[in-house]
Parts: C-alpha cells; sequence; structure tokens
C-alpha cells in the first residue's frame, strides 16, 4: 500500500509539473493576440518587433501607476532605438487613448488597443501596470507589474544581448 502510494504521489507530482512546465513554454513565446493599432488596422507584436527585442506595457488611461511611467518608458524609447516598445492599452477604445497621450503630451511609438483585454488574460497579468521584456527571437526574459522607476527599467534591459543596449536617442549625447 505504501509503495502504491509513493508511485501514484510521484506520478502525479510528474504530470502536473509536466503540465505547469508545457503551459510555461507556451506563454513565454510573444502571444499571438488581436491587438489593433489606433486606426483600427490589425496590429501584430512580431511585426513591431522585426527582429529586435520588445518591450511591451500593459496600461490603461484610469491606472493612476501607469501614467506616473508613461514618462518614464517614453525617455527609454527614445535613448533605447534598439528596442521596440509597445503601449498595449487594455480594454479602451481608441478615441480615448487619444485624448489621453494628447492631454499627457506623451509621443510613443507603437501604441495598440486590446479590447478584449485578451493580451494581458494570455500573459497571467494579474493587475496594471504589466511590463514584459522579450528578446529579439520573441522569448519572454522578464516581466514587472507595477509602477517602473527609471533604475529597475534599465535593470530590467540589461537582460537584453548587448548589442541592442547602445543608447542612440537624446541621452547618449549627455
Amino acid at each position: 500500500p505504501l509503495s502504491a502510494a509513493l508511485i501514484a504521489g510521484a506520478m502525479t507530482w510528474g504530470i502536473t509539473f509536466g503540465a505547469i512546465a508545457l503551459i510555461h513554454q507556451q506563454t513565454s513565446g510573444l502571444p499571438d493576440v488581436e491587438l489593433a493599432e489606433l486606426n483600427g488596422q490589425p496590429a501584430s507584436l512580431a511585426a513591431v518587433a522585426d527582429g529586435k527585442p520588445l518591450v511591451v506595457n500593459l496600461w490603461a488611461t484610469w491606472c493612476p501607476p501607469c501614467i506616473r511611467e508613461m514618462p518614464v518608458l517614453e525617455t527609454a524609447q527614445q535613448n533605447y532605438t534598439n528596442i521596440r516598445f509597445v503601449f498595449a492599452n487594455q480594454g479602451e477604445h481608441a478615441e480615448t487613448i487619444r485624448r489621453f497621450l494628447e492631454k499627457q503630451s506623451l509621443n510613443l511609438d507603437h501604441v495598440v488597443s486590446d479590447q478584449t483585454g485578451s493580451f494581458g488574460q494570455v500573459v497571467g497579468s494579474h493587475g496594471l501596470p504589466t511590463t514584459l521584456f522579450y528578446s529579439a527571437d520573441g522569448q519572454l526574459l522578464d516581466s514587472h507589474m507595477g509602477e517602473l522607476s527609471r533604475a529597475t527599467l534599465v535593470e530590467k534591459l540589461e537582460r537584453f544581448d548587448p548589442a541592442f543596449l547602445n543608447q542612440t536617442g537624446p541621452a547618449s549625447a549627455q
């Protein structure tokens, strides 16, 4: 009886561990979710990445920590031109997003809308903001839930291949 219980326990653990590993493997790459540019055209993360590392920020206009971290991400986008930044708004209409960006005087590339919030569900985000860091080959390297400081963002970016970390924007001249 004891050996049967041990075998059953080992099998259960093995199946559970295998399932967890499979789920992690399936969700560690770039998710294939329906995103839209603010003009309504479909948006693809793989097309935006174009073989470069990718930082994906999940955010909303009503989220105070999201609003506070936007200037940090905007500056990083300008300074690290070899890294693509995508700002995936969760569940809001394009006009709401446009008005917010204008009011905040933000100049962000690659702002997309995730009307259904499916991106957050697929990657297991339990709150906003969530920022995901993907390698040039589309593998999830790191993630951060909550407001990003400049120092934390730089620390996360250091996980990328050093070839992509050369600052080429305005801060590189300082």
